[in-house]
């Protein structure tokens, strides 16, 4: 079957400006294409994506999928804007279909202008129990979860961009002292529960720890100011660009501006009044924040 990847963005980009979002139902060929023909690419693609400024970088999606389609709004749609974004797109949110489907629609479209990591939720043994799986299950078929699933598995884990800014979704790793072993790692392949591959997905850092802390998560380590200083200073990097926690204002700095965190799903889960951000790199490499305000949910309820 020919992909119509044109055709998929329209479908997927006609519910723009309905609140809430309709849903879109792509057939399961259709999406069964994008992830086969999505996967050819990210294995094309260094583990360790070596990008280029000018380029906006986005944090969590988690199938909010009218708050991705405000952040093309606001950051102009692909491939008028470069793009990367850190993760997690699935679970949590109500339409984790229509973001993936989306996303990985516009890999396929502008594969040199569209760059997508791995977040922890990229992760079988994590998505089944989020939401992903169920909403896979309830809209599709449980094949088609599997389909993503070996998608999700090539993905690229990190990103480098312009030498300078070293971007991952979760954060730096007591094993990694090289980038080349970042590049060996061999896709595809599952998410482990420790070493170096689980700690770009999920460690934090944590402004009372000095070196390297347990992770209340129960995965990971945390670290501190000190192991980020270091690790700038050894690799001749200016900043860490990494997503994975709800920040209020949708973006947060650690270690004097050394690392930021994105968070660009603005009122998450419904549960939270956090804005959502992005992060515009210019070609000079200097950083701006892009905001989504939290809609304010007492006007709406009247």
């Amino acid at each position: 079957m020919e992909l119509d990847v044109d055709g998929i963005i329209e479908r997927l980009l006609e519910v723009r400006g309905n609140r809430p979002v309709k849903s879109v139902q792509l057939s399961e060929d259709e999406i069964r294409g994008l992830c086969t023909r999505s996967r050819e690419i990210f294995l094309s693609e260094s583990i360790l994506l070596e990008l280029e400024a000018p380029i906006k970088i986005c944090g969590d999606i988690h199938g909010q999928y009218y708050d991705l389609l405000r952040l093309f709004e606001y950051g102009g749609f692909p491939p008028s804007s470069n793009y990367l974004f850190l993760g997690d797109y699935v679970d949590r949110g109500k339409q984790s279909l229509e973001t993936i489907c989306l996303l990985l629609s516009y890999k396929i479209k502008y594969p040199e202008n569209f760059f997508l990591l791995r977040g922890n939720h990229e992760c079988a043994s994590i998505n089944r129990i989020y939401g992903f799986y169920d909403e896979c299950k309830r809209r599709y078929s449980v094949k088609l979860w599997k389909a993503f699933t070996d998608c999700f598995n090539c993905l690229p884990v990190a990103a480098i961009v312009d030498d300078k800014i070293f971007c991952m979704h979760g954060g730096l790793s007591p094993e990694l002292s090289t980038m080349d072993q970042i590049r060996q790692i061999s896709r595809p392949t599952d998410v482990p529960d420790t070493g170096l591959l689980c700690d770009l997905l999920w460690s934090d850092p944590d402004p009372g720890t000095t070196g390297w802390g347990e992770n209340d998560r129960g995965v990971s380590f945390t670290f501190g100011s000190d192991i980020v200083v270091n690790f700038l200073v050894k690799h001749e990097l200016d900043l860490i660009c990494r997503a994975h926690q709800v920040v209020e204002d949708g973006y947060e700095f650690f270690s004097k501006r050394r690392l930021v965190t994105l968070f660009s799903a603005p009122n998450y889960c419904g549960e939270f009044d956090n804005a959502g951000a992005m992060m515009s790199v210019d070609k000079t490499l200097m950083c701006s924040f892009q905001i989504l305000k939290p809609v304010d949910r007492r006007r709406i309820k009247g």
